[in-house]
Formats: structure tokens, C-alpha cells, sequence
């Protein structure tokens, strides 16, 4: 028989037992006075720093003072939905978010810029005395990452990274349910990332940067290069800007993964694959495999960019209580017991757990229906600003989710090699090449220092 779990059943004890944070409604905070409303920066105008600003303003507990972007266009276009959400007050517009970091008002910003973008710009905000909500994956590199924490809590501020998962109910029922010991043993994890075409950059020319771009900043961190137009729009996979899909869109079942098993370091890292399917600019794969090797647990990780028959949960099956077909789902996760299978989908999609069939048909022990956490991982950055708690997703967490992309990554890089990782100095044991990819060379003044 079939156990619905509901949000109403959601265990608060136990989760408070398994070390969760207890979420509150997530429209708790919008009766907050006027003048006691969170003052807000947004660093990065592009898709998602929009579509960020809007979700926190629904909240009506805060307000957007500085909206930043390196190009001149996307501020001009993107102002006016934000100001109408305030009603009328549009915040002042800045192509260096270096500017806003001045304003001692400023109680936080959110950082929705390129990855190669979120370490420097959330380690500057940490140092002039900012909150920071800051977009997956939270790095380029391992080295990045340590600078992120030790910089957060050197300067005692809240680092949340973007990844919701952590935030929703459904999720942390399900946690809850491996820790009660009802799969059973686990011993393997598949995390699987598989999408339609998507990802192939055109081959063309370098050419003069657009008017209002100031295209030395853009780059920041990275090394310099003239203004490609393909580079510019597919900086995803680009090793110089990202780490491909494994780190763009991947980064949020990994760290799914690894917080419900409850790991941290692998011991080791495995990958391998190509862009197989179209030639292009892209030099990240379009088929990437990686194997991680724990304590009596294998994680698998597989990525396919070519599979137009492979679909993400959408909109109607995770606001309602449906669950996705789970082998045609592009984002789905497999944790295998000894007692049973759990196939859970992140941002919604909800959790099923399959026992022996009978009768030659699938036999469903336990499940839950789940929803876009996007609201509650809003209210828990806030909730956590006024209570100086780590975040669901501190900023530590954040960083070993996307160290598994980083070792992975070095590891197909390498052509395959199998790198051993020291968990005290996060560098492999193996590979000093490898170990040369955890950390970039920067320039002047686009740099992370030793010391932040």
C-alpha cells in the first residue's frame, strides 16, 4: 500500500533531529513595517537576476536600492518591472556594483552574475559588511570556495548559495526518511542530467564590443580575450567563465544528492565523455559520465545535451500533485537501499520509493507530491539575516557541492584520470595538473587574494 506523505506530516522534530533548519511560512515576513524592510543590491541583470529580484519583491518586506550590470542595455531594459514592483521606486542604476558596497544601508545583495563572477563580487560584498544571496554554482574552482567561507565568516555574514532544493519540505521529508533507516543500506546514487539540445555555440570571429558593454569587466576574473559574440552568449561552456552543464544546471541535483546521503569529500573522482553530437564553440561536453567513490557508497553522475525525448518536471506536474514519468525525467535522482528505491525530482517533482513488483507491476511503498521551493529559500536567507543563522545552504555547503563539480571536471579535463582527494587541503594526492586547475590565475584588479 501506498503511504502519501504530506507537508502537514512533515516531522519537525526529527528534522531538527538530522540537523535541518525549520523553515516558517513563507509569507511570514510580509507584514514587516515599511522601515524595517531589507535594502537590497542586485549584481547581474541578466536572465535570472530579473527573474531573483521579482521573487524577493513579492515578499514585500524588502526593496531593491541598486540594480548593477556591466552592460548599459540590460539596465535600461530591465529597470521598470523592478520599480513598478515598488511601486514606482526604481533603484539607481550602476555599471560597477563596486558603487552599491559604499551605501551603508545596503543590508544585502543578490549575485546572479556569470559563474566566473560569483566568488570575487560575494567576497567583496562579505568584506564591506553585505549579505549575500549568490547563484549556483557559487564558484569556478575549489580555491574560490575555501576564500568564499573563510571570507563569510572571518566577516561574520550571512552566504546563501542558490540552491533551493535544500529549502523544500518534500525534500527534507525525504531526508529525514533515509536517516530513519527505511531504504535501508545505501549503497549507490544516480544523478542524472539529461536534456535537449542545448548548449551548441556557433564558431565566428572576434569582433568589436557592443556600445555600453564594458566587456574588461565582464571578463573580470578570467583572462582577457577580445569580444566574441559566441563566448559572450555561451559562457557556460566555456572552461574560462564555467564548467559546462555538469556546473550550470547539474550543480543543483549534485548538491541535492550529496545532502541527502550526507557526504562530503569523495575519495576519489572519475569522468569522462565529449561533445559528440554538433561541433561548436563549446568546449565543455554534451556526454559527460563521472563516478565518485565513498565509504561503501558509489555516486554516478550522467549528462546528455542531445536527448530531445528527455524533458525537465514542468510547471503542471511540480504545482500540482502529480509526479513526472521518472525515466523520461531530465533531472531525476536513484538511491538504491538494501530496503528500497527512492527516485526523488529537485524544484518540485516530489518523492517516490519502489519496493520488489508484484504481479509484474511497480509496487510504490511511500511518496510525496512536492513544489517550486523558490519562496522558502527566500524566506529562510531572510529569516537568517535577522537571526545570524547559517542558511539552509551556507555557504559551506554550497562550496563542497560544487567541489563535486570541480574534481569532476579536472578529472575529464585530464582525459579520464582517476584523481584521489585529500579532504584537509581539498587538492588531489595524484595530479599536480589537476591540482593546477583548482585554482586560476587572476589580474589586476579582478582578484581574489590569499588573504580576504
Amino acid at each position: 500500500m501506498t503511504k502519501n506523505i504530506t507537508r502537514r506530516s512533515f516531522n519537525k522534530a526529527g528534522a531538527v533531529a538530522a540537523g535541518i533548519t525549520i523553515l516558517a511560512n513563507s509569507k511570514s515576513a510580509r507584514g514587516t513595517p515599511a522601515n524595517e524592510k531589507l535594502i537590497l543590491g542586485l549584481i547581474g541583470c541578466g536572465g535570472r537576476g530579473p527573474y531573483l529580484a521579482q521573487g524577493f519583491l513579492e515578499r514585500r518586506d524588502c526593496e531593491f536600492a541598486y540594480m548593477a550590470d556591466v552592460d548599459a542595455s540590460k539596465l535600461s531594459s530591465r529597470v521598470g518591472p523592478i520599480a513598478e514592483a515598488q511601486a514606482g521606486k526604481a533603484p539607481q542604476q550602476v555599471q560597477d556594483f563596486r558603487k552599491m558596497l559604499d551605501d551603508q544601508s545596503l543590508d544585502a545583495v543578490v549575485v546572479a552574475t556569470p559563474d566566473h563572477w560569483h566568488a570575487l563580487a560575494s567576497i567583496w560584498a562579505c568584506q564591506a559588511g553585505k549579505d549575500v544571496y549568490v547563484e549556483k554554482p557559487i564558484t569556478h574552482s575549489c580555491w574560490e570556495g575555501r576564500k568564499m567561507v573563510e571570507a563569510a565568516r572571518k566577516y561574520g555574514r550571512i552566504v546563501q548559495g542558490g540552491f533551493q532544493n535544500r529549502s523544500a519540505p518534500y525534500n527534507m521529508e525525504a531526508k529525514q526518511y533515509i536517516l530513519d533507516g527505511k531504504l535501508g543500506d545505501v549503497h549507490l546514487c544516480r544523478i542524472y542530467n539529461q536534456k535537449p539540445p542545448w548548449g551548441n555555440c556557433p564558431v565566428v570571429e572576434d569582433s568589436n564590443v557592443p556600445a555600453g558593454l564594458d566587456w574588461d569587466m565582464w571578463n573580470g576574473p578570467a583572462p582577457e580575450h577580445a569580444y566574441n559574440s559566441s563566448m559572450h552568449s555561451c559562457w557556460h561552456h566555456q572552461w574560462r567563465y564555467s564548467g559546462g552543464d555538469i556546473a550550470n544546471d547539474a550543480s543543483h541535483q549534485i548538491d541535492l544528492a550529496r545532502w541527502l546521503l550526507g557526504v562530503d569529500y569523495p575519495k576519489s573522482v572519475y569522468s569522462t565523455g565529449g561533445r559528440f553530437d554538433v561541433q561548436s564553440a563549446a568546449e565543455s561536453p554534451d556526454t559527460q559520465i563521472a563516478l565518485y567513490d565513498y565509504d561503501k557508497l558509489l555516486v554516478s553522475f550522467e549528462l546528455t545535451l542531445f536527448a530531445p525525448y528527455i524533458l525537465k518536471t514542468d510547471s503542471v506536474v511540480r504545482d500540482n500533485d502529480m509526479f513526472p514519468y521518472w525515466l523520461q525525467n531530465s533531472t531525476r535522482i536513484e538511491i538504491f537501499g538494501t530496503e528500497g528505491m527512492m527516485i526523488i525530482g529537485r524544484h518540485g517533482g516530489g518523492w517516490q520509493v519502489f519496493v520488489r513488483p508484484q504481479n509484474r507491476q511497480p509496487v510504490v511503498k511511500d511518496q510525496m507530491y512536492g513544489r517550486f521551493p523558490d519562496p522558502e529559500h527566500k524566506e529562510n536567507f531572510f529569516s537568517c539575516i535577522r537571526s545570524r543563522e547559517l542558511p539552509n545552504a551556507d555557504v559551506l555547503e554550497s562550496h563542497l557541492s560544487c567541489a563535486m563539480i570541480h574534481y569532476a571536471n579536472c578529472s575529464y579535463r585530464l582525459g579520464g584520470q582517476k584523481l584521489t582527494i585529500d579532504p584537509t587541503s581539498e587538492f588531489f594526492t595524484n595530479s599536480d595538473e589537476g591540482n593546477s586547475l583548482l585554482r586560476r590565475e587572476y589580474r589586476e584588479p579582478w582578484v581574489i587574494r590569499d588573504e580576504v
